[in-house]
């Protein structure tokens, strides 16, 4: 789990939102035979996601919450309305605090990229 606050060592302002980040990308969908997208990889879907990040932020004490989610774009562009409008909502000073389930959601890697530059095994 990442937590990004404004100020490091600042206490939690639940005036501020906590932006509860999901991203699932196109290449994380698994097509059934007739081509649709039903069948989602569970430990990444976005409600699996969005249940580890809302229950995360509950146990951290962040109570004003809010779900960003890019659904089924890549990560290796930053064309994504939802990561752009949280961006803009940090810029506005309106949230304190992101929370994503890792980092892969914001940079768009995968474990398989990981493994090829060394950073996992």
């Amino acid at each position: 789990m990442t937590t990004a606050n404004n100020i490091k060592g600042q206490n939690i302002n639940n005036d501020l939102i906590t932006a509860l980040y999901c991203r699932l990308s196109v290449e994380d969908i698994k097509d059934d035979k007739n081509n649709k997208r039903r069948n989602i990889d569970e430990s990444n879907s976005i409600s699996n996601q969005k249940q580890i990040l809302l229950d995360y932020a509950k146990k951290h004490g962040y109570t004003n919450t809010m779900f960003f989610v890019d659904d089924g774009i890549s990560g290796t562009s930053f064309d994504r309305s939802d990561f752009n409008r949280m961006q803009r909502m940090v810029e506005e000073g309106k949230i304190g605090t992101i929370i994503v389930k890792d980092y892969c959601a914001i940079i768009g890697l995968n474990q398989k990229d990981l493994e090829n530059q060394g950073i996992l095994a």
